[in-house]
């Protein structure tokens, strides 16, 4: 599995990066549109520092109702991700990382006594794995073992997205999210940089355009992604800007779950009990649908079971319609998951050493 691209980006996070102000741009180092929620950020400061210098995420990935889940962090460098979910999936809950830079596991590995004792568990929660996320099985990840997967600006440094993706849905169990976020292109990226290891090893080179993740999404078999945030990228790097020309970037954050086959494809009226520890009041599950407690809510039938068939089961109460859903056109559904229209709505831009100014107001524009 070792390919030229993966030594690359092995030498690139393994020994050229040693912080996350090494980074040669800062669209690695995404704010989140939307506020952490409160138990994330109690958990962030219990978070040993010198994992956290050596971040490299693009975007917030704490999907809500951990407690008590099995988490898998696809590529999750120094641990920081992994160590705060550690703390949210309670001592009944585990969280493995998987990173294929021997340098990182390394890392993460150090502080697992010190976060197992500061969050006060008898035994720890975590564990870190090597190997290639297009491999996992090789790396001694079981089939249908997890309920959440988690990545955080990785996926753009694989270079075969189908395989990782593949991979996830083999993983998830029945009615297991994949919840993760990365950086996405305007249109389709020329061979010519994916052979460049600084713009691949930043992510621009390897990134998917975004329209290309939602077709992959949908023939493996998982349900239509929603996309939950995003922000534009600016690029100030001059030599970086010589090379991209005018392709756009953005930080984008979806969510997608992996539904039984045999379901009710009927749409329902659904009611947030507010149940949901950090959401007593309003669950923002996506950038399209708010659930406020005890407020019913029609929702079209892929929604209703993905509410009827995933951990957020007892969180809703979920009454059927007679009617059978018919999907939607595609072109409706990508105009509600293009990155660039929701970090244009948002007014959400992440500069890369370029860091976060105003938005283009159109896709494909580039940083100014």
């Amino acid at each position: 599995m070792d390919s030229a691209v993966h030594d690359n980006v092995k030498k690139y996070y393994g020994k050229r990066l040693q912080k996350s102000e090494d980074l040669q741009s800062n669209a690695s180092c995404s704010r989140g549109c939307r506020p952490m929620p409160d138990s994330a950020r109690e958990a962030l400061k219990l978070v040993h520092p010198d994992v956290c210098a050596r971040y490299f995420g693009c975007g917030l990935v704490v999907p809500e109702s951990l407690e008590g889940c099995k988490v898998l962090d696809l590529g999750s460098g120094s641990g920081r991700d992994c160590y705060i979910l550690s703390k949210l999936v309670g001592q009944t809950g585990h969280v493995t990382g998987v990173d294929m830079t021997s340098e990182m596991i390394l890392t993460s590995r150090k502080y697992l006594q010190y976060h197992q004792e500061k969050f006060g568990y008898e035994k720890a929660n975590t564990d870190f794995v090597q190997g290639y996320l297009e491999s996992l099985g090789e790396a001694g990840i079981q089939s249908d073992c997890c309920d959440v997967l988690i990545s955080n600006c990785v996926i753009c440094l694989c270079p075969d997205k189908r395989a990782v993706l593949q991979e996830a849905h083999r993983i998830l169990k029945d009615g297991g999210e994949f919840y993760f976020s990365d950086m996405y292109a305007s249109k389709a990226v020329p061979e010519s940089l994916k052979q460049d290891p600084v713009v691949w090893g930043e992510g621009m080179g390897g990134a998917l355009y975004w329209k290309d993740l939602i077709s992959v999404v949908k023939e493996l078999g998982f349900s239509t992604p929603y996309l939950v945030t995003a922000s534009k990228i600016l690029v100030h790097n001059s030599e970086i800007l010589k090379k991209t020309g005018d392709i756009a970037y953005a930080s984008g954050t979806y969510r997608f779950f992996k539904l039984p086959k045999s379901r009710t494809n009927k749409k329902a009226v659904v009611t947030y009990r507010g149940t949901i520890p950090d959401y007593a009041e309003q669950l923002d599950f996506d950038a399209l649908h708010v659930f406020k407690k005890g407020e019913a809510v029609s929702v079209d039938a892929e929604m209703a079971a993905v509410l009827q068939c995933s951990r957020f089961a007892p969180h809703f109460t979920v009454q059927s319609s007679d009617n059978t859903s018919a999907s939607e056109g595609e072109t409706q559904q990508y105009c509600h998951l293009n990155p660039f229209l929701l970090a244009d709505r948002l007014g959400t831009s992440v500069q890369k050493s370029s860091k976060p100014g105003p938005c283009d107001k159109k896709e494909g524009a580039g940083a100014p």
